[in-house]
């Protein structure tokens, strides 16, 4: 049987800017948005989850977001207005001519998904990866932490709280000054809002990760969504194939 080829394309968003697009698989398409400082490659293709999805009989498109992998980093402010990964995401949808799809996220992937469908986006079904209900409704306490990471780089030490956070950015060599601008666009979500997130809808989560709040809370205030837990933290759940293995059942059960 030959294994699926990953395809990479260039998609231009609403403001002309570049996002680079990577697909393996043929069939149902299922849009896999990864996160904050990490890519496509690093997210959804090295550890499996993209040829497990393939296998499965769905098409998985992973676009690189805005100032991370190979799509734009812009550093003019004015590139970065509010929800701007969230407008990425709507022209993403247009321009590639999804109409039956599903879509999932990790941690930022997931709360960029989760607001677009807040902002009109409708899915058949939604995947929320690494995410609590305070990652979603309470964003700037979240971005702080990085904010830090980022105005203190080059003088974290081992045994910093930012640390971790540091380190992952050295090795997927992030442009500062676009993550930083970026880090400042994201906008919370009412947790009123959450109502409208009316699709079947999958809670997945590390038992040891709680760095996005609560996922039991982020359940519990959805209309019709299910948990189910992998091994591992946030950083170390997204290597774990559980991980792909359940998004596969959740987008082929009935």
């Amino acid at each position: 049987m030959t294994e699926p080829e990953l395809r990479s394309e260039i998609v231009y968003t609403f403001d002309g800017r570049e996002l680079a697009v990577h697909r393996l698989g043929a069939g149902r398409p299922v849009l896999l948005l990864h996160g904050l400082f990490s890519s496509a490659q690093m997210n959804w293709i090295r550890f499996g989850h993209a040829e497990r999805l393939a296998a499965a009989g769905f098409e998985a498109i992973m676009p690189d977001l805005r100032a991370h992998g190979a799509s734009a980093a812009p550093h003019e402010p004015e590139a970065w207005p509010p929800d701007v990964l969230v407008r990425d995401l709507a022209a993403l949808v247009e321009a590639l001519g999804l109409t039956d799809y599903d879509l999932a996220g990790f941690s930022l992937g997931a709360r960029t998904a989760a607001r677009g469908v807040v902002a009109g986006l409708r899915p058949r079904r939604l995947v929320l990866g690494g995410m609590g209900l305070e990652g979603l409704a309470g964003w700037a306490g979240r971005a702080a932490f990085f904010l830090d990471a980022i105005d203190r780089f080059g003088e974290v030490r081992h045994g910093d709280p930012t640390f971790m956070a540091v380190q992952f950015m050295k090795s997927m060599k992030v442009d500062r000054v676009a993550a930083r601008l970026l880090l400042l666009s994201v906008e919370d979500i009412v947790p009123a809002a959450l109502a409208g997130i009316a699709m079947p809808t999958l809670v997945l989560c590390g038992e040891d990760d709680r760095d996005n709040g609560s996922p039991e809370a982020l359940a519990a205030a959805l209309p019709d969504a299910r948990l189910e837990w992998v091994t591992g933290t946030h950083m170390s759940s997204v290597t774990r194939p559980e991980l792909s293995e359940a998004i596969v059942r959740f987008l082929s059960g009935p």
